[in-house]
């Protein structure tokens, strides 16, 4: 089965367990302005931001997708340690630039300056990324 990308505005219990085992390793600069991926994930919930990639009915990674007139901004992109380095991260930042595109909007890849992972994902795509300092150093989540 191929990965799967779509917006979430609701999520099962499964899909919520998965949504904590995603940010479970993110390092703490990555829920910057929340607290913790609980208040991050309940925030996407909220507003209707969150996107995430699915694989045989599992969660494997998200990101916040904020959608601000002519621009867009992904943000918060984080896949499951188990399943990196197989084109998850790709595939969300692929599917939210189509969307983007699709509504005649561009779309800005948010990173902090320790996410080199996110850096040249964002090179590869040609997606414009703008750099924020990270509060504290830690690891990449894509």
């Amino acid at each position: 089965m191929p990965i799967v990308v779509e917006s979430l505005q609701s999520v099962t219990y499964q899909d919520q367990g998965d949504l904590q085992k995603i940010y479970r390793d993110a390092p703490p600069w990555l829920f910057a302005p929340f607290s913790d991926a609980p208040q991050l994930i309940e925030s996407m919930l909220d507003h209707n931001t969150l996107i995430a990639a699915r694989f045989n009915d599992r969660l494997l990674g998200a990101a916040r997708l904020q959608r601000h007139g002519p621009v867009w901004e992904l943000s918060h992109l984080c896949v499951r340690a188990l399943t990196r380095r197989r084109g998850v991260a790709e595939r969300l930042v692929i599917h939210a630039q189509k969307s983007a595109e699709d509504a005649g909007c561009t779309l800005r890849l948010l990173a902090t300056a320790e996410a080199l992972e996110v850096q040249a994902l964002a090179a590869k795509l040609h997606v414009e990324l703008q750099i924020s300092p990270a509060p504290e150093a830690g690891t990449s989540c894509a």
